[in-house]
């Protein structure tokens, strides 16, 4: 059935009932118990906010990542108070951020790490989806266009020119669902709290299109903005203007475009704000173990009902390869790590040697299953053999008795159930006794010198045709266990030997100094809480926070930025008590208004001061005096409805109502919480840069100073939304780990996972199977096209990239009589990647599902790449079969993945987005009547309390005048 309004209301119901019921009980039992401790789940409507989340994003895991991104990217039509105007970024700018990432790799890691600089910038629409928000009552009254053939919404973008402030927001959802439909109704209210305007992107999502293309989409996003190509319709932003916002997979976005536009020397943003970032891919942090009961993340992370798309290999039996074994192979890489994308001319050498021992096989298939060692040590030992330190006497008996079994790989009893493991600290007993110097070094690092030479050895075989990096190591819990070995892609957005790159999980970053000031926000209760927390530390404290020495050897440009970028980044971190990933969403609570009004506070400032002010003080709660508020705004919505002519008809009863005044609203919890941060200052709980280092503040309007060179901010938040220092660094376990710990692929998450996925499997089995025989039917299909196609003549040109003169005269098909066009700005197609080694799951370089067979048809027979010769014209069984196919068409385009389109439904049914959207309101509403009522009940007996000590005193005056 898939994902759908049906589905999620079928699922999601009993889930409201049983919460409802169970929030009942709790709050009977506190009640009988007097128990005082105020928490999250108190408030009904976030109680049922939070079940209702997590049910929904658990019923995914059940279904098809097809299904789950089709849903969320489901078309919602925009609330009737909202100017959307949605664009499409052009290919031009698209370029143009290929061209600084290709830069930023260099020719090297575009071939090793990402594997070619092609298949990454394949793509099926001819741009980017993406959409200008603002609320209607800011827009300009008059008409400045004087295009005539402009659309009602398209007018929408040059009445918003005199919004100066520019939130370009990147949409969460794991990298691979979610979209502007989702999180449209949060960005509306962004641009009303800050009175602006916002570009939220629609970048393409794995595993589709796994990394760096969501990167890409980003860059390619503030380019549009600063850069507009011709025939846009804004202004160029000025990037003093623009503050990027993202939350989960979108704050990790925005955090790791910040580090490749300051790598490249490209002015940043004003600032940024990272709700809730995913910036560990590895989960190696104790938090994703910790906090599962209390966040909305799926208990065994994302995996899948089985897809076409995903997961690679639907059957763990595919191709005689597990899912995860005991390993096969010695150090390298060590337990924990990834292998090298980047071998020595030595190992390359090594491996050559073994292949050419063994039969005569096809290459591929003895790298995959013939390459081991005769005998494989423990862990220890291997950590050992690593470090350089000789291993302890042991016989191989001994070691064999304690390590994991091939049949059960992790040592379950026959009946199933596995023993729990502690997450303890990753810094075994070998690492601890590892010698200092030379010998700790990560034995994957090699050096730039050796790296440089790698490639065509003289005496040995071509580099290309022999290496394949070993499967990564899992660092186990017991020294003395054998490793376990990952066969399958773990995470959906890159693969497991990228999991370490930087650009993937960005607190490997070697420095995230000299950002532009961060405004980051996390949960208690969160997965991600302890990543979130060290990266920010890192950021203001680069040179405290420095990354592990297989990083700065691995990385080409991390050792580099490690001596380069020193300066601390300004950072404010505020962590909210018993809220889970990405509070906002939950904007009906008290701490999530004050977050949204904060956060409108901060775009503000960093966007209308100028820079020597922001220099000095880029927080708004240090100004003073203190900066206007808008306090007419309140936090109901919707806000006032506008002129009838822009009111749309989108068949929902919109909920209204006034917000009682003496409801206290998230400007008012800012005024109070910006008292506290100064008090926080004055006791010395704001970590503040020695005088002298930087500009000393000036006077404000002749009297008052601003408060000057505070580097971080850290705070604590409670459920009401009043702010407290946090505790030292030194209470603080995630920034006790030692840089040789974060990045590592630990035992416990990965057994978890390994659970989940194997009871889908077994699940699923069924369903895999026919997800085979479907994969071979699109390859026949897609064998069919390309056929028909060179039926027609030659119709791929040279793999080199087409000359600018090439591609500006090759707007128009060289076959008369076509219906297609050869586009200059599209540089590469599907034909354009011999050489290259797509990500597995990239359906650029796929033939064998439906989205890839839509891209293939797209570029070849409607928009062609330069690259082509000709568009040739589809055959009429061809037409005839698109005419019957479901996501298919006679003569136009076929729809693309709906990781990168837009769904748009035949009809306009109710969307459970839109659904959502009028439960969030509703909920908006009864929390402040909530409140309401909680304060008119404490006037009450504030008055009588009075009234009747009034009566009192009274009374004792009168007896005493007798």
């Amino acid at each position: 059935m898939g994902v759908n309004t049906f589905s999620a209301a079928a699922h999601i119901a009993p889930v409201a009932i049983k919460t409802l019921v169970k929030h009942g009980r709790r709050k009977a039992h506190k009640h009988k118990d007097g128990e005082a401790i105020d928490e999250a789940t108190d408030d009904i409507f976030f109680d049922e906010g939070f079940h209702i989340v997590k049910a929904f994003i658990e019923l995914g895991t059940h279904n098809a990542v097809e299904s789950l991104q089709a849903f969320t990217n489901t078309h919602v039509p925009a609330p009737p108070w909202a100017a959307v105007a949605p664009v499409q970024i052009p290919l031009t700018s698209c370029n143009k951020a290929a061209d600084v990432l290709i830069d930023w790799f260099g020719p090297d890691d575009l071939k090793r790490v990402v594997g070619g600089e092609r298949w990454w910038q394949v793509r099926g629409l001819d741009g980017i989806d993406s959409e200008w928000i603002t609320e209607h009552k800011y827009l300009s009254n008059d008409d400045l266009s004087t295009n005539e053939q402009l659309s009602e919404t398209e007018k929408y973008i040059p009445r918003m020119e005199h919004l100066e402030s520019v939130m370009l927001y990147v949409h969460g959802g794991a990298y691979f669902w979610g979209s502007v439909n989702t999180h449209r109704y949060q960005i509306i209210r962004y641009a009303r709290k800050f009175k602006g305007r916002a570009f939220a992107v629609n970048y393409r999502k794995a595993p589709q299109y796994p990394w760096p293309c969501p990167l890409h989409d980003v860059l390619a996003a503030y380019f549009y903005l600063t850069d507009p190509p011709p025939g846009a319709l804004h202004k160029p932003v000025h990037p003093s203007k623009i503050v990027f916002a993202g939350d989960s997979a979108g704050g990790g976005l925005c955090l790791t475009a910040l580090t490749v536009l300051r790598d490249m020397g490209i002015t940043q943003p004003a600032g940024a704000v990272l709700i809730s970032p995913w910036i560990d891919m590895t989960h190696s942090f104790p938090s994703v173990m910790q906090s599962t009961a209390t966040d909305i993340i799926p208990p065994y992370g994302f995996i899948h009902k089985p897809s076409p798309a995903w997961p690679i290999h639907s059957l763990p039996d595919e191709n005689g390869r597990a899912r995860v074994i005991p390993t096969q192979t010695n150090a390298p890489p060590r337990p924990g790590h990834a292998d090298t994308l980047q071998p020595s001319r030595s190992r390359v050498a090594s491996q050559a040697d073994k292949i050419a021992e063994q039969a005569a096989v096809e290459c591929k298939q003895v790298q995959s299953k013939d390459l081991k060692d005769d005998h494989v040590g423990s862990q220890e030992e291997m950590l050992r053999k690593a470090e350089g330190t000789p291993p302890e006497p042991s016989s191989p008996a001994k070691a064999d008795s304690q390590s994991v079994k091939p049949e059960s790989p992790f040592g379950a009893p026959s009946n199933g159930v596995m023993e729990p493991i502690v997450d303890e600290d990753v810094n075994s007993a070998a690492e601890d006794k590892a010698p200092k110097g030379e010998g700790n070094k990560d034995p994957e690092a090699t050096s730039q010198t050796e790296r440089a030479n790698d490639g065509q050895d003289e005496s040995g075989p071509e580099y290309d045709d022999f290496w394949e990096p070993k499967p990564p190591k899992v660092l186990m819990d017991d020294p003395h266990a054998r490793p376990l070995e990952l066969r399958s892609q773990i995470q959906l957005y890159a693969t497991n030997e990228q999991l370490t790159h930087p650009l993937v999980s960005p607190v490997l970053q070697g420095s995230l100094g000299n950002l532009c000031p961060l405004y980051i926000i996390c949960g208690d209760g969160e997965v991600l809480r302890d990543e979130i927390i060290y990266m920010a530390h890192k950021a203001a404290h680069p040179e405290e926070y420095p990354a592990r020495d297989g990083v700065l050897g691995e990385g080409r440009r991390q050792k580099e930025n490690a001596e380069r970028f020193k300066t601390p980044t300004k950072v404010h971190l505020q962590v909210y008590d018993g809220m889970c990933h990405v509070l906002t969403v939950f904007t009906f609570i008290r701490c999530a208004k004050y977050a949204y009004s904060s956060i409108a506070q901060f775009v503000r400032h960093v966007t209308k001061q100028p820079p020597e002010h922001l220099a000095r003080n880029p927080f708004p709660e240090f100004h003073i005096p203190p900066e206007d508020l808008d306090e007419s705004e309140d936090d109901m919505d919707p806000p006032e409805r506008p002129p009838a002519q822009h009111a749309v008809n989108d068949g929902e009863k919109v909920l209204r109502g006034k917000s009682p005044v003496d409801v206290p609203s998230g400007q008012d919890d800012f005024r109070s919480n910006e008292k506290r941060a100064k008090e926080e200052v004055k006791e010395g709980a704001a970590e503040q840069l020695p005088a002298g280092t930087e500009s000393e503040s000036v006077k404000q309007n002749g009297s008052e100073e601003d408060i000057p060179r505070v580097s971080m901010l850290r705070e604590r938040v409670d459920i009401f939304g009043k702010v407290r220092p946090m505790e030292p660094k030194e209470d603080i376990p995630a920034l006790q780990l030692k840089p040789r710990s974060i990045g590592i692929i630990k035992e416990a998450p990965v057994k978890r996972w390994l659970t989940g996925q194997e009871m889908w499997d077994k699940k699923y089995r069924h369903k895999a199977e026919k997800v085979i025989k479907r994969r071979r039917k699109y390859e026949q299909k897609a064998a069919r096209l390309l056929r028909h196609a060179h039926e027609q003549g030659v119709i791929h040109d040279s793999l080199t990239r087409p000359s600018a003169d090439h591609r500006s005269h090759s707007h128009f098909s060289l076959a008369s009589g076509a219906s297609g066009t050869i586009v200059s700005d599209r540089r590469w197609g599907p034909l354009d990647l011999q050489n290259e080694t797509p990500a597995p799951s990239a359906i650029a370089g796929r033939r064998d599902t439906a989205e890839a067979v839509a891209l293939l048809k797209k570029n070849v027979y409607h928009t062609a790449p330069a690259t082509h010769k000709m568009v040739p014209k589809l055959k009429t069984s061809d037409v005839v079969r698109g005419a019957f196919e479901k996501h298919d068409y006679p003569r136009d385009p076929p729809p693309q993945s709906a990781s990168e389109q837009q769904v748009y439904p035949p009809s306009s049914p109710m969307h459970g987005l839109r659904i959502w959207q009028s439960l969030v309101t509703y909920f908006m509403r009864k929390s402040t009547e909530k409140a309401a009522a909680k304060a008119a009940d404490g006037k009450k007996h504030a008055a009588s309390a009075i009234n009747g000590a009034g009566k009192t005193l009274q009374l004792k005056s009168s007896q005493s005048h007798r």
